[in-house]
């Protein structure tokens, strides 16, 4: 197994990263209210996708530090996951400030604008949360 175990990790956390992000994207959609992501983004809205976009990316920034940081797989699995959280956290955090407007009424109106910041904030908080993984 001593020539194949690289090939064999890699595959393994290759699934791990797949399930994590796939049940991120599922706890995101149960978190917004006034729309399912997924019938948006088949709709066109460009807001939505783009918001979905920085989500998965912002999980695999976080999964990359976990795997760089990690020494099991298992500490992958649990940084991924707190990952998770803690990019789900920001997101009611930016809700939560943006006092003006609700951002999840705006990404359902298809404001491109909005998408786009939402996007920032979850790569940018990404590598802010993967660089705290130690």
């Amino acid at each position: 197994m001593g020539v194949l175990q690289p090939f064999i990790l890699t595959l393994l956390y290759f699934i791990v990263a797949i399930v994590i992000v796939v049940i991120g994207l599922f706890i995101f959609e149960k978190i917004t209210q006034n729309y399912k992501d997924w019938d948006e983004i088949q709709n066109g809205n460009t807001a939505i996708a783009l918001s979905i976009t920085g989500k998965i990316i912002g999980i695999c920034i976080i999964l990359a530090f976990a795997i760089y940081h990690s020494t099991q797989l298992w500490d992958t699995l649990i940084w991924g996951a707190f990952g998770v959280i803690l990019q789900m956290i920001a997101y009611l955090i930016f809700e939560g400030l943006t006092r003006k407007f609700s951002v999840e009424t705006q990404l359902h109106k298809n404001n491109v604008a909005v998408g786009v910041v939402t996007m920032g904030v979850s790569i940018g908080l990404a590598f802010v949360i993967g660089a705290s993984i130690t």
